[in-house]
């Protein structure tokens, strides 16, 4: 697998992950409004998604100007 592949798809799980982590800690606390499972996963699945299209996009130009 290409690295760039791989590493924006790590990138979408651990946006996925917070996310769903970010979200029952505010129906836990009281903070946000209650969230259904399928809402909790959509919304984690959709952030997931945004992140590792937007790491695939932004990477290689990062690299090409030697910040990473």
């Amino acid at each position: 697998m290409n690295p760039t592949t791989k590493s924006a798809l790590l990138w979408g799980v651990v946006g996925m992950l917070t996310t769903g982590v970010l979200a029952q800690g505010a129906v836990l606390f009281g903070v946000g409004p209650r969230l259904s499972v399928v809402a909790g996963v959509a919304m984690a699945l959709v952030v997931g998604l945004v992140v590792a299209v937007v790491t695939y996009v932004i990477e290689p130009r990062i690299e090409s100007k030697g910040r990473a």
